[in-house]
C-alpha cells in the first residue's frame, strides 16, 4: 500500500481495542474462526511474551512444540479448544503485554478472539450445563441467599462429603473457595438515596454517585457496599442505590453467550440512564461489573449514543476518590493507621488503565505503607471452581499467595472479592482478605 513502511516488529501506541462484530453471522461461523484463530496463534507462537500471564498460552506453546512440525500447522485444530477452555478473558494480555494490538497492522486481540470461540461453542450448543448453570449468577445467588436458606447453602460449602459430591455430580472442584451468602440482601439494609450535606462538584466528578451493587454485593458480600457508602458520604458525596439493576452480564461474556449479555444490558441500561440524566456518576465496587460497561458493552455497541452516555459516567470507586482528592475534596482525616497492606491489582481493574489509584489513596494513610502485587489471582470468575481448572487456577494464585505471605503485611486485600477470597484461599486458613474499601473505613474510624 501506497505510503505505508514496512511491518514492526511491535507498536509504541496506545492500544484501540476495535468493535465486536458479534452481529455478524461469520462471527461465530467454523471456517473463518478456525482460519483467524490459526493466524493469531501463529502471531503468538512467535512472540511467546505472554507465557507467564495465564495457562492458555503455555497450553498453546506445549501443543506447537509437541507437533510434528514445531509449527502451528502442526497442531491438530480440534486442539484449540484447549488454548480457549484456559482464557477467562483478564485481557492483561491485551492491555498489558500484547505489541500487536490494533493500531499494529496485524491486529491481534487474543481476549476477543477467544470471546469468538467461546460464543461459536455456545452457539452450538456444546457449552456444559454446569457452565450455564453457574455463570446465572443473577438467579442463583438470590436463590441462595434466601431467608433459611442461606444458612444451609454456606454449610454445604463447608461440608466435605458433600463437596465431594459436587465434585461428582456437577464437576465443581471439592477444595474450590465458593462465595458465601447473606440472608440479608443490600437493598434492604440501604435507603434508596443516601444524601450528603453540601454536594460539590469537580471538573470530573459531579459528586453525587449511583451505586450498582452488582450480583455479589446484593447477596454475598453486602458488607463491603455499606463500607463504601460510607466512606463516599464521608467525603461528602451523595449516593443512590441502584436496586433496579441486576446482573452486569460478564459471567455470560465469558461463556460466549452474547445474547445473554444483551439481555442484562437491556435491563439495566434504563436505571443507569436515569441516574446519568438525574446528574448522578456511576460506580460499581466490583472491577469487572465496571469493566463491562466501560469497554465490553461499548464494543458490542459501538454505535450505540446512551451506551457512550453510560460509560463515559463509570468509575472505579478509587478512581473517583482520587479525583477528588485532585481537585481538593477529599477527606484526609484518617483517624486509624493501617500498618503494612499487601495489597493486589485485580486484572480487570488494570486494564481500565486508570492507574494504580487504590494504592495511591491507601498511600495518603498515614503510618501506611502499600506493596503493590499486580499479578494474576487465579480465580477469574468460575475459572477457579470448576474441577478441570482449580489446579491451574491454583497454579496461577501461587506466586501473589507467596507475596502476600512474605510481605508479613497487617492487612491485605484486592478490589475484586473473588481475588480477595482466592488469596484467602491460598494462605489456608491465615487471616481473611479485606477490602480496600473496608480498609479506608478503618482508616477514617467511620
Amino acid at each position: 500500500m501506497a505510503g505505508r513502511g514496512p511491518v514492526r516488529e511491535g507498536s509504541l501506541e496506545a492500544p484501540k481495542r476495535q468493535p465486536i462484530d458479534w452481529r455478524n453471522p461469520e462471527f461465530v461461523e467454523e471456517a473463518p474462526l478456525y482460519a483467524e484463530l490459526e493466524r493469531v496463534f501463529d502471531i503468538c507462537h512467535g512472540c511467546r511474551r505472554c507465557v507467564n500471564l495465564c495457562q492458555a498460552f503455555p497450553t498453546l506453546f506445549d501443543l506447537v512444540d509437541e507437533s510434528d512440525t514445531f509449527e502451528v500447522d502442526g497442531v491438530d485444530r480440534a486442539d484449540y479448544v484447549k488454548v480457549v477452555d484456559h482464557c477467562y478473558l483478564c485481557d492483561l494480555c491485551a492491555e498489558t503485554k500484547c505489541p500487536y494490538l490494533p493500531p499494529h497492522e496485524w491486529a491481534v486481540d487474543f481476549p476477543h478472539l477467544m470471546l469468538r470461540a467461546k460464543a461459536h461453542r455456545y452457539d452450538k450448543g456444546a457449552t456444559k450445563w454446569r457452565d450455564r448453570l453457574i455463570t446465572s449468577t443473577e438467579p442463583l445467588f438470590k436463590a441462595a441467599s434466601t431467608p433459611g436458606v442461606a444458612g444451609v447453602v454456606n454449610a454445604a460449602a463447608s461440608s466435605r462429603p458433600l463437596r465431594k459430591l459436587g465434585q461428582r455430580v456437577a464437576g465443581i472442584h471439592a477444595e474450590a473457595p465458593l462465595p458465601s451468602f447473606s440472608s440479608r440482601k443490600l437493598s434492604s439494609r440501604l435507603d434508596d438515596e443516601i444524601a450528603a450535606d453540601v454536594i460539590t462538584a469537580s471538573d470530573r466528578t459531579r459528586g453525587k454517585v449511583a451505586l450498582f451493587v452488582t450480583c455479589y454485593g446484593e447477596f454475598s458480600e453486602p458488607e463491603t457496599v455499606e463500607d463504601l457508602v460510607a466512606v463516599l458520604n464521608h467525603n461528602g458525596i451523595a449516593v443512590r442505590v441502584l436496586k433496579d439493576a441486576g446482573c452486569c452480564g460478564m459471567p455470560r461474556f465469558e461463556l460466549g453467550d452474547l445474547e445473554g449479555v444483551a439481555s442484562a444490558k437491556d435491563a439495566n441500561m434504563p436505571s443507569f440512564l436515569r441516574a446519568v440524566e438525574d446528574g448522578y456518576d456511576l460506580m460499581s465496587i466490583v472491577p469487572s461489573c465496571t469493566l463491562m460497561y466501560r469497554q465490553e458493552v461499548p464494543l458490542m455497541y459501538p454505535d450505540d449514543d446512551d451506551v457512550a452516555r453510560v460509560a463515559a459516567a463509570f468509575f472505579d470507586p478509587f478512581e473517583y476518590l482520587m479525583l477528588r482528592h485532585r481537585a481538593g475534596l477529599l477527606s484526609t482525616d484518617f483517624h486509624q493507621p493501617l500498618g503494612k497492606v499487601a495489597y493486589h491489582a485485580a486484572c480487570h481493574q488494570r486494564v481500565q488503565n486508570a492507574g494504580a489509584k487504590t494504592r495511591d489513596f491507601l498511600a495518603l494513610i498515614p503510618d501506611t505503607q502499600v506493596e503493590l502485587i499486580e499479578r494474576c489471582s487465579g480465580h477469574d470468575g468460575t475459572y477457579a471452581i470448576k474441577a478441570e481448572t482449580y489446579d491451574a487456577a491454583m497454579k496461577i494464585a501461587r506466586p501473589v499467595v507467596g507475596r502476600v505471605r512474605s510481605a508479613e503485611a497487617d492487612v491485605y486485600g484486592s478490589d475484586c472479592p473473588l481475588a480477595g477470597r482466592m488469596i484467602e484461599h491460598g494462605l489456608e486458613g491465615e487471616s481473611g482478605a479485606v477490602h480496600p474499601v473496608t480498609m479506608a473505613r478503618r482508616a477514617y474510624g467511620i
